[in-house]
């Protein structure tokens, strides 16, 4: 028995040998690598300090406090806000679990908000609504949290508009978003909370992320709290926590930064052109950038008929992933937990239904582009009677 024939083309959906390959920061990495290790220390160091000035510069910022991971950044910015027990953040309820795990593990309550209309192309149909927010507000409101998924930044004028006049404090979870907004940068507002997982924009080898804020109190509190507590070796002010991000990880995030914004353009360049050649397909909604300047971390598009799109491609060569197969509040993390609005979450379980995101990256070739193009178009002009 003969198995399918195996197609002359294959895209991988991210392979990081290959963006470094292809990027030309394979050298500059090694070289960075070895000068932490011949310089022997490997955490609060010199690297570090160096890369939370340019990173902090490069958002158009004050301050950067780099710490473990992407999970890190977030909860410590709630915690040093003084967000805990009893309180609640508001949330999209479309996100990675991470943003509502950050406010769980301040003891805080997660509350979340639908998008937009899943019917609508922009990227409104993926982020939190703020037009939702008044009704998620309640006495117990000490935070929200927009997220910028997928590299597209939400509407944050009519998001600060809301939390100014009930005194509530906006951290945005950049993790996915290098992006502008309006002209400016995301994190060059009062608190923006970044990560560094390897497959980011702007990926380390391993865990880490950053917030960047405009407030000089909140940056010496978050470097207290990611130390034990402490600003002096054991001096412990308060329970601290342990999330520092090493030297090694910023020497790597130094090298790559002065790419990143010729790596955003270049996935932008991809984005428009799967969005001029995929638009209009049936049973195919694609994503568009509006009232912001996207750095297309994922290109997702929308398909009630997503799993059989997602085997038609992968029979073509092309390798897709799922973010997110499952909606937050339906994981067994969360599954049974309050608050959750009346009637669910229906917008939530939609997309994760729907999302299916292709290959892109700044090593992405146009010859690749165009075979995700030629699979994406072939799967869709077929009939779609048979159902999803």
């Amino acid at each position: 028995m003969t198995g399918l024939p195996r197609p002359a083309v294959r895209v991988p959906f991210h392979d990081l040998r290959d963006v470094h390959a292809a990027t030309g920061v394979e050298s500059e990495i090694g070289g960075a690598l070895l000068r932490v290790a011949a310089r022997g220390r490997y955490l609060l160091g010199a690297e570090l300090a160096a890369f939370e000035e340019r990173f902090a510069e490069y958002c158009g910022n004050a301050h950067c406090v780099a710490v473990g991971s992407g999970l890190d950044d977030a909860r410590l910015a709630l915690w040093a806000l003084g967000v805990g027990e009893g309180d609640e953040v508001i949330v999209p309820s479309h996100t990675f679990i991470a943003s509502w795990l950050a406010v769980s593990a301040t003891g805080a309550t997660p509350v979340p908000v639908e998008p937009g209309d899943p019917g609508e192309p922009g990227p409104g149909a993926f982020l939190l609504d703020p037009d939702r927010l008044e009704a998620a507000l309640t006495p117990r409101t000490r935070a929200v949290m927009p997220v910028h998924l997928y590299g597209h930044p939400v509407d944050l004028d009519p998001v600060g508009a809301f939390a100014e006049p009930h005194g509530l404090a906006v951290v945005e979870d950049a993790a996915q978003a290098t992006a502008r907004y309006r002209g400016r940068r995301i994190g060059s507002g009062h608190r923006t909370a970044f990560s560094f997982y390897p497959g980011k924009n702007l990926g380390a080898l391993g865990d880490g992320g950053a917030v960047v804020t405009s407030d000089p109190e909140l940056a010496d509190r978050l470097r207290l709290l990611r130390n034990y507590g402490a600003r002096e070796k054991y001096r412990h002010e308060e329970r601290g926590t342990n999330s520092r991000l090493d030297e090694l990880q910023a020497a790597v995030l130094s090298v790559k930064l002065p790419y990143l914004d010729a790596w955003n353009t270049r996935r932008r360049e991809i984005a428009a052109r799967y969005g001029e050649a995929l638009a209009g397909l049936p049973g195919v909604t694609v994503p568009e950038g509006r009232v912001a300047e996207p750095v297309w971390h994922q290109y997702v598009l929308r398909s009630p008929y997503r799993d059989r799109l997602r085997r038609r491609l992968a029979e073509a060569g092309v390798e897709t992933l799922v973010h997110y197969p499952v909606a937050v509040h339906a994981s067994g993390a969360y599954a049974g937990a309050g608050p959750c609005p009346a009637g669910g979450l229906p917008r939530a379980e939609r997309l994760a239904g729907e999302v299916l995101s292709l290959p892109i990256g700044p090593h992405l070739p146009d010859e690749a582009v165009e075979v995700v193009i030629a699979a994406v178009q072939s799967a869709a002009l077929d009939s779609w009677e048979e159902g999803p």
